[in-house]
């Protein structure tokens, strides 16, 4: 039986008011670590928009964290607003509406491409931009640039940050959540399972991609400019790191593909690993990022979540022959 609405309803508010107010009690530390969760989660869920449900997969989302970082320090340093939710909004607005631009600007061109085509036309937009960055003096990439301090007098800046960065994080579960549901959705998920097919049956292959790698750049450029705001200084090496794309990917793996319970399943593993089983070990964290890519493809490649339903499903289905 399919639970009551309402309890569902509850259950959500519960878990909102939760993640809302836990961080209050926790120390600076923690509230850090909890800040990297809903930035990566928030990640591997942009990128899942075209990557997981069209299967384009790309390795050069980081340039749209970088797009969406400098624009919110630029601008923050052009348009000062006097007070902090005007600043705040002008520097999201920003990296949001640059980030939109770039990827619409491109998307014709670069979605021709497909399969590992695609992924490294990705990496080289990711390359040119770190290299726009670091040469054109405006941007200050090589040098770096400083974001201010917009938190209230009355706030924690840690805890300020978090609310922020849960609130990207929400923004982006729930922008991703509708597409699933909406005709660009399945529209995507016929061009994951056969692109020809799809556009033979009618289905504007083009349009559904050029729409989500909009959606998905857009969504990646506001939680690049949360997470610059997070580092408080950007330089180019800090916001267009190689990195960044392969922990979205990584989280997107381990958590697995098939659902959007993957990105957030897997950012959580992996952030609560590096940052707290490997804090002290920096030098081992690419080699254990390799290891859990290889691990996973080994035996779960269907991801975290995956494994999960398929062991329920098979006790399912071991419990109803046996009754």
């Amino acid at each position: 039986m399919a639970p009551n609405p309402w309890v569902r309803g509850a259950v959500l508010l519960a878990i909102i008011v939760l993640l809302t107010l836990l961080p209050m009690v926790l120390p600076p530390f923690y509230v850090r670590v909890a800040i990297s969760i809903c930035l990566g989660a928030g990640f591997a869920v942009a990128w899942y928009i075209l990557g997981g449900f069209a299967a384009y997969y790309s390795f050069g989302h980081t340039a749209f964290i970088g797009i969406g970082a400098f624009a919110a320090a630029l601008t923050c340093q052009v348009w000062k607003a006097p007070h902090w939710l005007a600043q705040l909004g002008i520097g999201l607005g920003a990296a949001t509406l640059a980030s939109a631009a770039v990827a619409a600007l491109i998307a014709w061109p670069i979605l021709r491409l497909r399969g590992h085509y695609f992924t490294i036309a990705m990496l080289a937009v990711a390359l040119v931009c770190a290299e726009l960055a670091s040469a054109i003096p405006v941007f200050q990439g090589a040098i770096g640039i400083g974001l201010p301090n917009i938190a209230p007098m009355s706030v924690r800046v840690e805890l300020f940050f978090y609310w922020v960065s849960l609130l990207g994080f929400v923004l982006t579960l729930a922008v991703a959540m509708a597409i699933a549901r909406s005709k660009i959705g399945y529209g995507l998920f016929a061009i994951r399972e056969d692109e020809d097919a799809a556009q033979m049956l009618g289905v504007p292959t083009t349009l559904y991609k050029v729409q989500a790698f909009i959606i998905s750049a857009a969504l990646t450029g506001l939680l690049g400019a949360m997470f610059a705001w997070n580092l408080g200084y950007i330089t180019t090496d800090s916001v267009f790191r190689g990195s960044l794309s392969l922990e979205m990917i990584v989280s997107c793996l381990v958590g697995g593909l098939g659902s959007l319970a993957g990105p957030l399943v897997g950012a959580m593993v992996m952030v609560a690993v590096t940052k707290l089983l490997l804090s002290n070990m920096l030098e081992y964290h690419l080699a254990f990022t390799g290891f859990i890519i290889i691990a996973i493809v080994l035996f779960a490649p269907e991801g975290l979540v995956g494994f999960v339903q398929r062991k329920r499903l098979a006790r399912q289905a071991r419990d109803g022959s046996a009754g």
